[in-house]
């Protein structure tokens, strides 16, 4: 892939950070996505460490200003990598929160790449959608977050049917287990909502294990990034990439195994199948 100007929204941290840095490090004129001044200040840093040139920007793309900010950015190459993750049974995650994880996942997705999108056509651009097998293989205990990438994959789909008159490529990434802080995050938000209270309290410790699932013999990030960057330059450039522990044997899973033994599984793996 020849030189380009790139933006990675969520490089603060995890494998965006990394992608980022190894943009930058080839040469590509890479601005950096951050959510808050302390994540800036650690990627320049590393940054400098490193001896790469790349260019730390403060964003929220949950934030209308923040999406139409980048527009000044002159990009070649949108990368939808910031996200967010909650766990717990879906009847019982507060709306605020699901519609706080739609936002982010989905339609700040959909906005920063309306707002970007007169510059990708001008430049016959790219856009790399980071999804997840959990939109693929739905499991207990993490529905909003699964409806989201399955909303992300769908989103996917229809933008590089719409964007291909103009030049423009879409390029879906559907991680597996990934190490990040994401696992992390999604059981700090599993405690703020199952307390003893819980109808699903005696199942706590299958609510953690699905919170941590991410972090299940992880895929290093600098691995992640050396796959993804490969997969950009590939040619013809596949519509559909998948990396990372489980990412190719989940979706398998859910699209051989019969419906009925695939839910048999799922319920005698979460404690499922016995009454509360």
């Amino acid at each position: 892939m020849k030189q380009k100007r790139i933006l990675v929204t969520g490089a603060g941290s995890g494998f965006g950070r990394e992608v980022a840095l190894r943009l930058a490090a080839r040469g590509h004129r890479t601005i950096a996505g951050v959510r808050g001044a302390g994540q800036a200040a650690d990627l320049r840093e590393e940054a400098g460490r490193r001896g790469v040139p790349l260019r730390v920007e403060t964003l929220d793309i949950t934030v209308a200003a923040d999406r139409e900010r980048a527009w000044e950015w002159d990009i070649d190459v949108l990368l939808n990598n910031a996200g967010s993750a909650e766990a717990g049974a879906s009847a019982e995650i507060p709306l605020e929160l699901v519609r706080a994880l739609f936002e982010t996942n989905v339609f700040a997705v959909v906005g920063v790449t309306r707002a970007l999108f007169p510059l990708l056509r001008r430049k016959s651009g790219l856009v790399v959608n980071v999804g997840s097998v959990s939109g693929v293989l739905v499991t207990p205990f993490a529905g909003a977050y699964c409806a989201s990438k399955a909303a992300v994959h769908a989103l996917s789909d229809a933008l590089r049917l719409e964007l291909a008159p103009f030049g423009v490529e879409v390029l879906e990434v559907q991680p597996g287990a990934i190490a990040s802080n994401f696992g992390a995050s999604a059981s700090r938000e599993m405690d703020s909502v199952v307390d003893e209270r819980s109808p699903w309290w005696p199942l706590r410790r299958q609510i953690q294990a699905r919170a941590a699932a991410s972090q299940d013999n992880p895929t290093s990030a600098e691995d992640f990034a050396r796959q993804l960057l490969a997969a950009v330059q590939r040619r013809p450039r596949p519509p559909l990439v998948r990396i990372g522990n489980g990412s190719r044997a989940l979706p398998a899973l859910a699209r051989w195994l019969p419906r009925g033994l695939l839910e048999r599984l799922l319920k005698k793996r979460f404690g499922l199948d016995t009454r509360l």
